[in-house]
């Protein structure tokens, strides 16, 4: 094996990304684990306010914030809980600064790799009536 100023060149070890990934799932559990354990604490610190998740993001989801969740929910739906948990104890304890908007939250999911698919319509105004896509291309 070579070396140059200290360093060798040697081959490539793929156990190395293992224990990289290994490394890295056990601190996502632990994680996971003390989020858990703060979201009860803090559930069991306050029994005379029973405040609900969606009532804390009423509070901070502004325009189609809502319609994104709501979609993500449909789609992914074990991780939109986790961030919809997320974003109820970082708005309780006072870490988020001003109002989501749908692109923002949008963005968020982006960041964590996921896609949340909208539903897009396409509608025309004709004649005072809506009209969508599909009945614009039968001539209706």
């Amino acid at each position: 094996m070579a070396s140059f100023d200290g360093y060798s060149l040697g081959v490539y070890d793929m156990s190395d990304d293992l224990e990289l990934e290994r490394l890295r799932r056990r601190k996502l559990a632990e994680l996971r684990r003390k989020f858990t354990e703060q979201v009860k604490d803090e559930a069991a610190g306050s029994p005379g306010k029973e405040v609900s998740i969606d009532d804390v993001l009423r509070g901070i989801l502004v325009g189609r914030a809502w319609e994104v969740l709501a979609a993500a929910e449909a789609q992914y739906p074990r991780v939109a809980s986790e961030v919809k948990r997320g974003l109820a104890l970082l708005a309780v304890k006072g870490r988020i600064k001003g109002p989501i908007s749908g692109e923002q939250l949008m963005w968020f999911f982006r960041r964590l790799g996921l896609r949340v698919r909208l539903e897009t319509k396409i509608r025309f105004l004709e004649s005072g009536e809506l009209k969508s896509l599909a009945e614009k291309l039968r001539g209706g």
